[in-house]
């Protein structure tokens, strides 16, 4: 008697569950934080005015230009983001997705170039000059590789260092908050002195020193331990999705 050959239909995989919104309950702070960030600090520099910018603008011809390019290239990258971050869009809209990570490319290369012409003009002497060159150099070398492992289809690696380049680019947001903590620890007589500054306060330039190292150090420090945090926890969050 001839025999028939049963071939096994594979079963169809479970379309992938929903990501609620309390297990990112990071994202919705992330996004007020940045638009915050964003609408106390961009309108300093529309109108193109040096005179109201938040640093001392005297510091040689291209530094102003290479500033308001920083600054605008900037706010479109912390906005595009945002959205890179936000698991509902990327899970429903990934062309959108996709395209808001084009965008974030774009204008973080933008914003770090600025920030390396702009590292060249420090306030605070060689310790800062060499902080904000190594943040820029940084930056612009994580988001490149970023770029390249998914022309590649690497994405695991994709992933990876595109987690460290907005680790790096929220560096700025950072800044603003180890200023003032920092300036409460070890000058405190200056948040009564509005004409303390780097110039003629040490503690000043110390603290402006320091912030430069923190604000992009503790992102990165962050971002390499989320991405290398223990087996166990990864696999319970992916076992929640």
């Amino acid at each position: 008697m001839a025999t028939e050959t049963i071939t096994a239909t594979p079963a169809a995989a479970p379309p992938p569950r929903a990501v609620h919104w309390w297990r990112r309950p990071w994202i919705a702070p992330l996004a007020v934080i940045t638009a915050i960030f964003l609408a106390t600090a961009l309108p300093r520099y529309v109108g193109l005015d040096p005179t109201l910018s938040l640093v001392p603008t005297d510091r040689g011809p291209a530094f102003y230009p290479a500033l308001v390019i920083h600054i605008f290239s900037g706010s479109i990258m912390l906005s595009a983001a945002v959205l890179q971050l936000w698991p509902w869009l990327r899970a429903h809209h990934p062309r959108v997705h996709r395209w808001s990570g084009r965008v974030y490319v774009l204008s973080a290369l933008v914003t770090g170039v600025g920030a390396l012409i702009v590292s060249q003009f420090p306030s605070a002497g060689s310790s800062h000059l060499v902080a904000n060159t190594l943040f820029a150099v940084l930056f612009l070398a994580c988001t490149v590789l970023g770029y390249r492992a998914v022309r590649q289809r690497r994405f695991a690696d994709h992933r990876e260092w595109m987690v460290r380049s907005t680790a790096l680019g929220f560096a700025i947001v950072a800044n603003r908050f180890w200023i003032p903590v920092l300036i409460a620890i070890f000058a405190p007589e200056a948040l009564t002195d509005p004409n303390a500054s780097v110039d003629n306060n040490p503690e000043i330039h110390a603290v402006a020193v320091t912030s430069a190292w923190l604000s992009w150090i503790v992102n990165l420090l962050f971002a390499e331990w989320w991405l290398h945090r223990k087996p166990k926890k990864r696999a319970r969050v992916d076992r929640a999705r």
